[in-house]
């Protein structure tokens, strides 16, 4: 038995009636492969039922019933065997609140998702670089002649890899706290952890339960399962302790630790039980910047743990040119280069793209006001940033930021479009133009995905 008083087994071959509440990519995902497995399924959401939606037919045809434009009371009556709650909805909603005062047990996609398949999991969560360590490891994987899915928190959903046909091929998850605080008995092969930074604190109230709505990530694994932590950050590698999984490290400091990967003399090398062996020179890794080592360091370790050879490895290290929305590089007009880093959410992820370029920025940035200082960037604006163009909800606060920092010109925009143009006129020959918010999208877009592709858009009409 355990804390939700049935055995899982026992869910499986009797399966109930279950909730899906948010009709999101990861919702309808979930709805289609546990009415797939004989449950009977109803989804909820607050909006107005999507008009033509195929999706809708096609879940419609295997039996799942729909509740658009709110939840009604009678569905807190409803005797839910679990709920699959999307993992962007809040804890605090008053709805979600009821159903855990019900004791209905509530679950995230990708626990779900994990009840349905033998195949290996290898999960990466923390603040910054999920993203693209997480692309890392499954080309690296792919280079090794495996065929991994990639997916979770970026792209797919984990439980589009359990519809697929049976396979033992590894299964590659980027991982949010949002999904790991609804987990139960997810359990990853190997998992990464790469870094805390104030973040999401008007979803987890403090930063000590944001944290350990992360360290969730490891609680099933055990020994002879994989712990890549950050040997470079204490409040990560001082979490070594509390796992029972074989720890294994990742630096760009050092290489002193007895398994991981880590720099020395100039080169990342790979440690064994205490044997050093070098993968490849710095000065051949293809991504820029400090962070993007990290990642690249992260990856091969838990990529080597997921049995991907050192050539596999060395060649991604040195090839891979990053992801949509993370410093992507954009083009190159009258001697101005364009960024699209619409990816940092947060003022560490915009400190981290600050420290990639000398000198010469034109910086746009702001976003959804989460009441988060803007002070950590003052190093990197000081001589790094000659101009700024600050939008969203924190434009002022941003402003009032550079203005401290001595950023010589700073200006304020209505639209991302208007910001593009302010940013060309500011510029000149040997500029780099950087969308790095340093916020969440939300005030003005839909998502980060969707502000970085109007910035491309924005300044491929230049």
């Amino acid at each position: 038995m355990d804390r939700y008083g049935e055995p899982l087994s026992l869910w499986l071959r009797e399966p109930g009636h279950v909730l899906v509440v948010g009709y999101g990519k990861s919702g309808a995902a979930a709805a289609r492969l546990l009415a797939g497995r004989g449950f009977r399924v109803t989804v909820t959401d607050r909006g107005d039922k999507p008009e033509a939606d195929e999706g809708i037919k096609a879940l419609a045809g295997h039996g799942v019933q729909f509740v658009f434009g709110g939840h009604p009371p009678e569905l807190l009556h409803t005797p839910w065997q679990f709920v699959v709650k999307s993992p962007g909805i809040p804890y605090t909603v008053p709805f979600i609140e009821q159903l855990a005062a019900n004791k209905v047990p509530i679950f995230s996609e990708i626990e779900v998702a994990s009840w349905f398949t033998e195949r290996p999991i290898y999960a990466i969560t923390g603040s910054n670089g999920k993203t693209t360590t997480t692309t890392l490891v499954g080309e690296m994987l792919r280079a090794a002649g495996r065929l991994p899915f990639v997916g979770g928190n970026i792209g797919t959903p984990f439980a589009e890899a359990v519809l697929e046909e049976p396979t033992d091929e590894p299964v590659v998850l980027e991982v949010s706290s949002f999904q790991l605080m609804g987990t139960w008995r997810f359990r990853p092969r190997g998992a990464a952890l790469l870094n805390f930074y104030p973040a999401h604190l008007d979803y987890h109230g403090t930063f000590e339960a944001y944290q350990e709505a992360k360290w969730k990530m490891f609680s099933k694994m055990e020994q002879g399962d994989t712990a890549v932590l950050n040997a470079d950050q204490d409040l990560v590698a001082g979490g070594a302790s509390r796992l029972r999984a074989d720890v294994h490290y990742f630096s760009v400091d050092h290489a002193r630790f007895a398994f991981g990967v880590g720099v020395q003399d100039d080169h990342i090398v790979i440690a064994e039980r205490g044997d050093v062996r070098r993968l490849l020179p710095i000065a051949q890794v293809a991504l820029p910047g400090r962070h993007n080592l990290q990642n690249v360091v992260a990856a091969a370790a838990l990529a080597q743990a997921a049995g991907a050879s050192d050539e596999a490895i060395r060649q991604v290290a040195a090839t891979f040119q990053g992801v949509e929305h993370r410093l992507e590089f954009v083009r190159e007009l009258h001697g101005v280069r364009y960024y699209n880093d619409s990816k940092a959410t947060n003022p560490d992820a915009a400190r981290q793209a600050l420290r990639s370029f000398a000198h010469g920025i034109v910086w746009i940035a702001g976003g959804l006001d989460r009441g988060l200082s803007f002070d950590s960037l003052l190093p990197e604006l000081r001589g790094r940033v000659k101009a700024a163009v600050c939008l969203g909800q924190t434009r002022e606060a941003l402003r009032d930021t550079c203005q401290r920092a001595g950023v010589e010109q700073i200006e304020l925009a209505s639209s991302l479009d208007e910001a593009v143009q302010r940013a060309y006129r500011l510029a000149e020959p040997g500029d780099t133009v950087l969308l790095s918010p340093a916020c969440a999208s939300w005030d003005m877009f839909s998502s980060f995905e969707v502000r970085g592709s109007m910035f491309k858009e924005a300044v491929h009409r230049l």
